[in-house]
Formats: structure tokens, C-alpha cells, sequence
């Protein structure tokens, strides 16, 4: 089964958070999700963090929508592996502060924590 839940993330994009398994029907359901959407001037953007499993139809779809414009993002390491060896590009996030930009609230969250425990 996958649940597909719509945010209007902005005027311009659109992101389908993913829940469950891209298989089959699935998938196609999918893919008639994402082409209406394309009709408009939105910006399409899915959202695969809670997606447990895609199957080889599944993975056929997601390549066409990626060569069709919609950006994948927030796959777990494992299916993003997967992905990017069949050719289709996925937003990984920052690994480890590795290229992150610089963010001044980090550094000042972790001394709120120290003098939290030392207290």
C-alpha cells in the first residue's frame, strides 16, 4: 500500500510525502499523481523519507517522472543507493556537517545542553 499525502509547500512547488511501498498499482497511481500536477506551473517534489520498499515498476516510475522534472528527495541511504545506481538523481541531506552551510543556533544549542546536564 502507499499513502500519498499533498503539501503545498509554496506558490510555486508541490510535495508528495510518500508512506509505504511504491509497487505495482501503486506506482502507477503514482505516476497519474504527479502528471496531473505537472499540467500546472507547480514544481513537483516527492518526498520518499517513509517509504519502506520499491519495486522494479516502481523504480521504472520514479525514473520517468525524474527525467520528466520532479526532484526525489529524503530517500533512507539505502534506496537512495539504489536509485542513483539506476540512474536517477535524489537530494541526499547533509551528512555529518559535511558541506553543510554554517549554522549559528548549532553551536548554541549544544552549550544549552552542557549546562542543562550540569545543572
Amino acid at each position: 500500500m502507499l499513502r500519498i499525502q499533498r503539501l503545498d509547500v509554496n506558490a510555486r512547488t508541490v510535495s508528495l510525502v510518500l508512506q509505504g511501498r511504491i509497487v505495482a498499482e501503486w506506482a502507477d497511481l503514482l505516476e497519474r499523481e504527479c502528471a496531473e500536477l505537472m499540467l500546472s506551473p507547480l514544481r513537483v517534489v516527492l518526498d520518499l523519507s517513509e517509504v519502506v520498499f520499491i519495486g522494479r515498476h516502481g523504480v521504472e516510475v520514479l525514473g520517468r517522472l525524474g527525467r520528466a522534472g520532479v526532484r526525489v528527495i529524503g530517500c533512507t541511504p539505502l534506496i537512495a543507493a539504489m536509485l542513483e545506481q539506476e540512474g536517477i538523481a535524489v537530494r541526499r541531506p547533509f551528512r555529518d556537517g559535511q558541506n553543510a552551510p554554517a549554522s549559528p543556533s548549532r553551536p548554541q544549542q549544544t552549550v544549552r545542553n552542557r549546562k542543562e546536564k550540569s545543572s
